[in-house]
């Protein structure tokens, strides 16, 4: 869908593959949109990557049909433009996630001149983390440095939940990251008048841990009970804040939402300084059901507005 307005939409185009089409990116480039999005494959309870695939819109509004770009087997998660040079965050090895066989992943840090090639960031380091991690996003501060947060749904030797990164603005691909124990799932990030921001899915338990930190059990079981823990608990989209000088991540607020919700996109208004959200959530104005229990129902796209006081 379309709007130039925010309040009147036109259809655009349908995209189907008789599998799961999940993860939909925009990327304006060149004066081209080009749309990503991850094909999977059929079975609900099987993560099955098959590759990313792209479409473009033409000259007459109509979009091609989608094509296989990359490698086979990514995911492609947050695609933006920062200072004028387009980056995509990708990773392969999803499928390890849920069969808890302690296989590693990989996020790439790509970048492209036309929207249809992607190469690595640094030639010679393609991979900036591997290990547990997969939805990735980053933001650039005002001198460079990259702010990025990784989902650690896997695990790997420090546990699990998150990854929170940094990296120095002459060698973003270098990344440097610390272990937490909540998951921001769906993270995404941006700059706003000297700070790193990120709205992500928010555990809704005493801690907000994703990671229950058991000890004696293998990796295997861990993750097992980390999700199902996690699935049995009432979730919400929420605004957070990295921490510089502490290399953390730190909660502001809730968006209204609740139940299956958060995958959140937004833009900041060329006009007033406010940031423009727009996220899915279960029905804000209904009961407040667990997680596993809201995927089954329905969802809303909801748009909200983050006004930022001056400091």
């Amino acid at each position: 869908m379309s709007s130039e307005d925010e309040r009147a939409w036109r259809f655009e185009a349908r995209f189907t593959a008789a599998t799961d089409l999940r993860e939909p990116r925009l990327l304006s480039l060149g004066g081209t949109l080009h749309l990503y999005m991850a094909r999977l494959g059929t079975e609900r309870l099987s993560f099955d990557p098959r590759g990313m695939w792209r479409s473009e819109r033409r000259a007459d509004g109509t979009w091609t049909d989608p094509v296989m770009f990359h490698r086979e087997g990514f995911i492609p998660w947050r695609a933006r433009v920062e200072r004028g040079t387009p980056y995509l965050m990708a990773y392969v090895g999803g499928e390890h996630i849920y069969r808890f066989d302690g296989l590693p992943l990989e996020v790439e840090f790509l970048t492209t001149r036309d929207g249809r090639t992607w190469s690595p960031v640094d030639a010679a380091r393609p991979v900036v983390y591997r290990g547990g991690g997969s939805e990735s996003d980053f933001t650039l501060g005002d001198d460079g440095t990259l702010y990025a947060v990784i989902r650690n749904e896997a695990g790997d030797a420090t546990g699990f939940g998150s990854k929170v990164c940094r990296a120095p603005a002459g060698d973003l691909a270098n990344w440097t990251c610390r272990s937490d124990p909540r998951k921001y799932d769906s993270p995404w990030m941006f700059w706003h008048d000297g700070e790193a921001y990120l709205v992500g899915r928010r555990n809704v338990t005493d801690t907000g841990n994703y990671d229950l930190r058991m000890t004696g059990i293998e990796m295997a079981g861990q993750a097992g009970i980390n999700q199902y823990r996690y699935a049995i608990n009432r979730k919400r989209c929420s605004l957070w804040r990295y921490v510089q000088t502490e290399d953390r991540i730190a909660w502001i607020l809730d968006l209204p939402s609740q139940g299956d919700t958060c995958f959140a996109a937004g833009f900041p208004s060329s006009t007033t300084g406010e940031w423009v959200v727009y996220n899915y959530s279960s029905p804000v104005d209904g009961d407040d059901p667990y997680w596993n229990r809201a995927q089954a129902g329905p969802t809303r796209i909801y748009r909200h507005v983050l006004r930022f006081a001056r400091r």
